[in-house]
């Protein structure tokens, strides 16, 4: 099977099957938003089996500026515990998880739908439970079934938890593997693309020596067309001459459009007293810890 390494969520199509690797879970919780907030807006079913609590994933996918509720409340938009699907008595078999999914491709159909996208969380295989050696079969099974139907997969792996070898076997059972568009990434910093709300985020320390990359991150975030995020939830600390480079970013765009920075309290102050509250195209949103 051939894998396509530089796949963008944005540009996952019906019948993709899809290999998500994150590492930390405000990257998942971004890019997930951006796979349902398109299948939503192109009228499909879309159901995610997470492995956080079902409305806390609800919770982030509208903090995050999906419609979920009415989603939800039409039954296009279902969220559930992996425990009860694809797994069966806190153990998995990879003909239940068929079933399972054989299951939802039947119900979409059903309730009128024209396709399904699916988000499924792997990290149950982290867990002792029986019949994890089942996961490439499961893999290689749902590949041969999305082929041909109007239904994408979005298969969720933690890259700092599972182990090489397990994350280089279950990529080769995909048509495509997805992870956010990065501008910088060393042990220290994470610059990459947010896709939902679109924008860039920012994980960890930053100062001048990232400049250059927070330039053309900022660059191709303004090239968007409407309101911009940047967001710092993950950031502990920014100094002056990158909080002026975002700030100036925000001044020149048009009144018309909003620059959005999401901080928490340390840094939202910083940002404070260089002036924020005097650029009208800046919303500055402090983020508790969640």
């Amino acid at each position: 099977m051939a894998v396509d390494a530089g796949a963008q969520i944005t540009d996952l199509a019906l019948s993709d099957h899809a290999c998500l690797t994150f590492g930390e879970p405000e990257e998942l919780f971004d890019l997930t938003a951006g796979f349902v907030r398109d299948g939503l807006a192109d009228g499909l079913k879309v159901v995610w089996l997470t492995d956080a609590a079902p409305a806390r994933a609800l919770s982030e996918l509208a903090s995050r500026g999906v419609a979920v509720a009415p989603a939800a409340a039409a039954g296009q938009m279902v969220a559930a515990a992996c425990d009860g699907h694809v797994l069966s008595e806190q153990a998995f078999t990879a003909d239940h998880a068929i079933e399972w999914l054989s299951r939802q491709m039947a119900a979409f159909r059903r309730e009128g739908f024209t396709g399904l996208r699916v988000a499924m969380d792997m990290s149950w295989a982290l867990r002792p439970i029986a019949g994890v050696e089942q996961l490439i079969g499961f893999e290689e099974a749902a590949a041969a079934m999305l082929g041909t139907v109007s239904v994408s997969m979005l298969c969720h792996y933690d890259r700092e938890r599972f182990d090489p070898v397990t994350l280089a076997s279950v990529t080769a059972m995909h048509t495509c593997s997805v992870t956010a568009a990065t501008y910088y990434a060393d042990a220290v910093l994470r610059i990459c693309r947010q896709y939902a709300p679109p924008g860039i985020r920012l994980a960890g320390e930053i100062d001048y020596r990232a400049e250059e990359s927070l330039a053309i991150a900022l660059a191709d975030a303004i090239r968007i067309d409407g309101d911009v995020t940047v967001n710092m939830a993950d950031l502990t600390f920014i100094d002056a001459s990158c909080m002026r480079m975002i700030v100036n970013a925000a001044r020149s765009i048009a009144v018309r459009r909003k620059v959005m920075l999401r901080c928490p309290p340390g840094i939202a102050g910083r940002f404070a007293l260089v002036g924020v509250a005097d650029v009208p195209a800046i919303s500055l949103v402090t983020v508790r810890d969640r």
